[in-house]
């Protein structure tokens, strides 16, 4: 146990030591694009499934409460948490379509989307990267293992070079919520 203990916490703080510059700029750019789109009165959406999901719930919920200091909440929608929609969607134009269909509706030029997925290969999240080009909504994706179809279609990505799922998402956090104290 304390083997398996120690070699999850190596291979942490070794993976943010090894990308401490590329963490910084990641965090550096989302938090510019989230100040502008929220300067020009536009919305921040999230996606991304399972644990992916639970992180964007989290982070619209650090924006639209609050981080750290009681602020004005700003515009923040996770659409990973209208159950009655993501059924709806799911079972009349396919799972594939939960994210693209809502941003179709609730979406407009000058939003940003933040995407998390530790494959860069999930279907609903390509269908929406692709959506989002359409609508000329800026994306950035937060990826993981090679960054999938993703990276090739999103506006910027970073990519956590690792191919376990509990690290990436680790990273994830770790960046979503310096995001949020920077925007805070």
């Amino acid at each position: 146990m304390k083997k398996k203990i120690f070699k999850h916490i190596y291979q942490h703080i070794k993976l943010i030591n090894e990308n401490q510059k590329d963490i910084f700029d990641c965090v550096e750019k989302i938090a510019k694009d989230i100040k502008e789109t929220l300067n020009n009165k536009k919305t921040i959406f999230f996606a991304g499934n399972g644990g992916s999901a639970a992180d964007c719930e989290h982070l619209a919920g650090e924006l639209v409460g609050r981080y750290k200091k009681n602020r004005k909440p700003y515009k923040a929608i996770s659409l990973t948490t209208d159950t009655s929609v993501l059924t709806c969607i799911a079972n009349d134009f396919g799972y594939e379509r939960i994210f693209e269909r809502q941003l179709e509706g609730l979406g407009q030029k000058g939003d940003l989307l933040i995407v998390f997925s530790t494959s860069g290969q999930s279907k609903n999240i390509v269908n929406l990267l692709k959506k989002s080009k359409k609508m000329r909504i800026k994306s950035i994706a937060l990826l993981g293992k090679t960054g999938g179809q993703c990276k090739k279609i999103s506006s910027y990505s970073y990519v956590v070079p690792s191919s376990s799922t509990a690290n990436i998402q680790e990273i994830h956090h770790l960046i979503g919520h310096i995001f949020c104290s920077l925007v805070d």
